[in-house]
């Protein structure tokens, strides 16, 4: 479910989780592999996020949002306009989910 920002404009669960997560150094957790890589990948671009688990749920929002119809353009920039990321960053932490959780969306 979306929620108004302004008229014409919403904030995806994903961009919410980025906000929520607050981008700070990612400790420990256990993961999978996937999950593991998907996070190495984030570090090795500075993207930091409070916990792990919050990264990989950003990540898996950014496929709903993919599978529901939106345009990867436009997750990018939600991100963009609502984390602390540019658009290089935003877009790496959109292809890196992509090619982590949902490879079907790739191209």
């Amino acid at each position: 479910m979306l929620a108004d920002r302004s008229p014409g404009l919403a904030v995806s669960p994903v961009i919410l989780t980025v906000l929520l997560a607050g981008l700070i150094k990612v400790p420990a957790v256990h993961a999978d592999a996937v999950d593991t890589t998907f996070l190495g990948a984030l570090n090795s671009k500075g993207i930091d996020f409070a916990n792990g688990q919050s990264a990989v749920i950003a990540g898996h929002e950014v496929c709903d949002e993919l599978d529901s119809g939106r345009q990867k353009n436009d997750v990018v920039s939600e991100v963009m306009q609502s984390s602390q990321l540019d658009g290089y960053h935003a877009g790496f932490f959109v292809g890196v989910s992509v090619s982590a959780f949902c490879p079907r969306h790739h191209g």
